[in-house]
């Protein structure tokens, strides 16, 4: 049952006795903090690296939810472009971004005297390629991933969200703005910026679960299939939009929405 996973999960979070909690501010990271918050109290923190791939909107949400949680939290800059492989993007990109973040989290771990870093990737997420998960590996003892450790899936992360009342139980997926580029496509901060607001403006029309791909000023959107209509209906104001960004051409991607889409040439 998921009460007893909830238990256990729990349980093994009080054996750490501290920890700092890496917090997007997404479904997983809420309900983690939200278990280690309440097993922990004040020997818990959550932390929310501040970098160019997370967007603004984003990092208010994560801000608004911490106080939900009630955990304390923090904020630390974490400047990912002198990561290497990350602005070239290379198919290890998202390795090394881990890799950094990790050593940063780690870093404030240890001037806090926080015994772990609790990580919240989910059994949902540890299939086909996933450089990010190696980086997490390799951390050993550094990390803990009670997700993953007691095959905790997305659903029931969902799940367990709503059983605690959190508001972002039904929040879409959300990944860092770097997956929006195909692989050996530069990273710069100009681009990251534009694919921003390419997003924002999606948001503010209503969509729910999409993305805009930047390949060589084309912008390939993904929506779900049963938003394709509204889409087409709307794709005068949305190309306008788009171009006004510096986009030369805009293509609706005929297989919609998919998480990982750029992994798919690998």
């Amino acid at each position: 049952m998921l009460s007893d996973k909830i238990e256990q999960i729990k349980e093994a979070i009080a054996k750490k006795e501290s920890a700092l909690v890496a917090f997007s501010g997404g479904v997983d990271s809420a309900v983690l903090a939200s278990l280690a918050y309440e097993v922990l109290d004040r020997r818990a923190l959550a932390m929310t690296a501040e970098f160019i791939s997370l967007s603004g909107h984003e990092l208010k949400d994560a801000i608004r939810t911490a106080g939900e949680v009630g955990i304390p939290h923090r904020i630390v800059p974490f400047n990912v472009m002198a990561e290497p492989c990350f602005a070239e993007n290379t198919p290890q990109r998202c390795y090394y971004c881990k890799k950094g973040l990790i050593r940063t989290l780690a870093k404030f771990a240890d001037e806090e005297v926080l015994n772990v870093i609790l990580e919240g990737t989910n059994a949902s997420e540890i299939q086909g390629y996933r450089p990010g998960w190696q980086a997490i590996r390799e951390a050993g003892n550094r990390v803990f991933t009670p997700f993953v450790e007691f095959g905790i899936t997305k659903e029931e992360v969902r799940e367990i969200a709503q059983a605690l009342g959190l508001s972002v139980s039904d929040r879409p997926s959300m990944t860092c703005l770097s997956t929006r580029f195909p692989y050996g496509q530069p990273i710069t901060v100009d681009g990251i910026e534009r694919i921003e607001k390419a997003e924002e403006y999606f948001t503010s029309m209503g969509f729910n679960q999409f993305r805009v791909r930047d390949h060589d000023n084309i912008a390939r959107i993904e929506v779900m299939l049963s938003e394709f209509d509204r889409m087409l209906q709307e794709h005068e104001r949305i190309v306008s939009f788009l171009k006004k960004l510096g986009f030369n051409y805009v293509t609706l991607d005929m297989e919609g929405f998919r998480s990982g889409s750029m992994d798919e040439v690998l």
